[in-house]
């Protein structure tokens, strides 16, 4: 089953996101469930969340690889948002 996960950094953790950014990618390369990933950018092109569809067995596999992420473990998200997704395109 495919979920995105919609996180958004808290205000001013530029900084956290860029220190923790390659565990964050090396974690997405060692689990292997990562479909398509990308930040989401501000008005000023800078990196202020994630957009990540996880391909995966469940929503508590998915829950498990959110809480799992470098990012959320160095506190660097606001929010974050799980959704089941339908891929129609692509």
């Amino acid at each position: 089953m495919l979920v995105s996960l919609f996180a958004h950094d808290k205000p001013g953790a530029l900084e956290i996101r860029k220190s923790n950014r390659d565990a964050h990618l090396a974690y997405i390369k060692e689990t292997g469930v990562v479909a398509q990933a990308g930040p989401l950018l501000d008005a000023d092109e800078q990196m202020c969340g994630s957009l990540v569809v996880l391909d995966v067995e469940d929503m508590a596999a998915a829950e498990a690889w959110a809480a799992g992420d470098p990012y959320a473990k160095a506190g660097l998200f606001a929010s974050v948002e799980l959704v089941r997704w339908k891929k129609v395109i692509g």
